[in-house]
Formats: structure tokens, sequence, C-alpha cells
């Protein structure tokens, strides 16, 4: 049931779930794992070490970072970024390796991520701050 558009591209030892829409330019790297029902929009990027749950929203233009400190020929050690069940992350937002937001949390369009985000929060900005507490959508 998982629909993956043109020119997406998904790396070896990656996992994508069930019922899941992989929107054009979208890339995901190795090892990456992506639950169920997730919809991942155009040209997003996601790259080793990031999780991603359930029922998950990733808008256009999207970037999950994976190195503090990027180097073109350095080895690396990559920084594990975590989303829980049931977030939105808004078009066009970066999120910094190293963080988790957990469940039920909104990530506004345009913001820098880097710290972990709390459980059904809003947050948004660069960089992202929280602006409401206990949302449902």
């Amino acid at each position: 049931g998982t629909k993956i558009w043109n020119n997406a591209q998904i790396r070896e030892k990656a996992s994508v779930g069930k019922n899941c829409t992989i929107s054009k330019d979208v890339y995901i790297d190795r090892e990456v794992v992506i639950g169920d029902n997730c919809k991942i929009q155009n040209s997003t990027n996601i790259y080793k070490g990031t999780t991603i749950g359930n029922n998950v929203f990733i808008g256009p233009g999207v970037t999950f970072t994976n190195d503090f400190y990027p180097r073109a020929y350095v080895p690396t050690k990559f920084k594990s970024t975590v989303i829980d069940d049931n977030v939105s992350i808004g078009a066009n937002s970066t999120i910094v390796c190293g963080v988790k937001i957990n469940k039920g949390s909104m990530i506004g369009a345009g913001s820098v991520v880097t710290k972990d985000v709390k459980k059904q929060t809003l947050v948004y900005g660069n960089p992202a701050r929280l602006k409401k507490k206990n949302i449902k959508f």
C-alpha cells in the first residue's frame, strides 16, 4: 500500500512501513526507519540515523541532519534522531541531529529544531521554541 513517486531514492537497508506516501525527489538514506501511515512530501532529505514513527507528516523540503561537525573527507560519527508517532513537521524545517521529537508534537514551517521537543507541543522559529503546550490535532 505504500506509494513512491518519481525520482525518490530509497537506499539499501532502509525500511519504509505500510500505507506511506513517499513524494517526488525524496531522499531516504541507508538504514533509515520509517513507520506506517507516514506522508513525506517533495524534496525531503532523511539521512542515516533517523527513525520515524507511525502517522508522521513531513512537509516539503524538510532536512534531517546526522553530523554535528561535517567535513568532506573525515570519518563521521552519526547522531541518532527520533521522530515519535503522530508528529507533524512543517515545510522547509531543519531537524538537527541528536534530537527527539516526542509524540503528538507539531513543528511550524521553516523551523530549525536544535533541542528535544516535548510531547504534544507546538514549536517554531529559528531556533524552534515552545509556543503552545498540550496540543491536540
